[in-house]
């Protein structure tokens, strides 16, 4: 992720592409340290980048994807909440100015979660 992402809708943009195209170490980037991911209610938890890489090969490989659509931004100074139409995500703008996440909490198809229950 070069440069890195300058805005948080900008960051929704790279996930999603990062998503589409299936690049865990481009995803994992995308995290800061400690960052967790969590989708579906309790399927997919992950904590630090090597933790998110794999979770997401996992939701890849019952076809999960992410699409951004942020409905919207609250930001104060540093930290901005992103509430999108299937997701709640925590970021925090780094030293170097670019954003990462702290916490992306998405959702996934309930086929999915199905699955994952059989």
């Amino acid at each position: 992720m070069e440069p890195g992402a300058r805005t948080p809708e900008e960051l929704e943009t790279l996930f999603e592409d990062a998503f589409v195209t299936r690049d865990a170490p481009a995803l994992q980037a995308m995290f800061a340290d400690g960052g967790v991911l969590l989708a579906g209610s309790d399927e997919y938890e992950a904590r630090g980048a090597a933790a998110i890489g794999r979770c997401a090969t996992a939701l890849w490989a019952h076809d999960g994807t992410y699409v951004a659509a942020p409905r919207r931004v609250v930001q104060a100074r540093d930290t901005a909440l992103v509430l999108g139409h299937q997701s709640i995500n925590v970021l925090r703008r780094g030293a170097g100015g670019d954003w990462r996440y702290a916490i992306a909490l998405l959702s996934i198809p309930d086929t999915i979660a199905k699955e994952e229950h059989r």
